[in-house]
């Protein structure tokens, strides 16, 4: 279960930069927008944390808690490069995707071991 809502928060994240970020955002300045976004992820992945068994969600927590922190890196440093500031607020997705790939799989494989393999993990 916790996968799924995991899933969803990033696939309603994507969604919802693509539609609150503007056509021409170029980081030049704070991308308020999607500092949005991941603020609202971040509150639905620590909920997830909070709620789960697992230890895959909070590591989850804490690579959308560094997509965030890199937005006040940009409030802190407006000279800071508009790539960099980029690169530095969309890096994290990759390492969130891949906790909740291996969270599922280490899940999934937990479950069959323990002969469960028709319940529902909790």
């Amino acid at each position: 279960m916790d996968e799924r809502l995991a899933a969803l928060i990033c696939l309603v994240g994507s969604v919802m930069t693509i539609s609150w970020s503007g056509p021409a955002h170029y980081y030049l300045d704070i991308e308020s927008g999607i500092l949005a976004v991941d603020i609202l992820a971040l509150l639905g992945f620590v909920g997830v944390a909070l709620r789960s068994k697992r230890f895959w969600p909070l590591w989850v927590a804490g690579f959308q808690l560094t997509s965030v922190l890199s937005h006040f890196i940009k409030a802190l440093h407006w000279s800071l490069i508009p790539q960099v500031y980029a690169a530095a607020e969309r890096l994290w997705i990759y390492p969130i995707l891949l906790a909740i790939v291996v969270g599922t799989w280490r899940s999934r494989r937990y479950w069959r071991q323990s002969g469960e393999i028709n319940a529902t993990p909790a």
